[in-house]
């Protein structure tokens, strides 16, 4: 047999207790009520896919994500107008140089786009039941809510790695 396969591997021990213990505190958020352009910017200049949406209290109303951004795009058509489309808008017309485009300003609210799903879990949730929550869900990220509801934290599966220890 393979020298291998019959030496003892180390015992990996997860060295955390509770929610509070594995969480990343206070998470970069965006609210519900953000236009689409702030949206688009804070996740492209940071860097992430997807991050918490939150109301006015402070508490997780969904997730807005790359994708709902690319859909939200993808249906709205795009956000350049050729300018002989806004011809209409001035009167008497102004000569146009073709070639040119108008951008148009997107009214959408991240709140129209988001992703409505929220999974949380408690500050005190014992590591065993986020870790049951998270597969039995099949999600990446659990947010983290304090007595109140409001979003303290985030758990994603790199923070329970990070807390393995052999």
């Amino acid at each position: 047999m393979n020298a291998l396969l019959t030496k003892t591997l180390p015992k990996m021990v997860l060295e955390a207790e509770t929610a509070e213990d594995l969480m990343t505190a206070n998470p970069i958020s965006i609210n519900a009520s953000a236009s689409f352009q702030e949206a688009l910017a804070m996740l492209t200049d940071r860097g992430f896919s997807a991050a918490p949406v939150i109301d006015e209290a402070g508490r997780p109303v969904g997730v807005l994500s790359r994708t709902d951004l690319l859909v939200h795009e993808r249906e709205r058509g795009g956000g350049n107008a050729p300018l002989e489309e806004l011809a209409d808008w001035d009167f008497p017309p102004r000569h146009h140089v073709e070639g040119f485009s108008v951008e148009v300003v997107d009214p959408t609210r991240v709140r129209d786009i988001m992703t409505p799903v929220v999974f949380t879990v408690s500050l005190d949730t014992t590591v065993p039941q986020v870790v049951e929550q998270m597969l039995s869900l099949k999600v990446h990220h659990l947010f983290v809510v304090d007595d109140d509801r409001a979003l303290v934290g985030v758990i994603s599966p790199m923070d329970i790695l990070h807390r393995l220890r052999m």
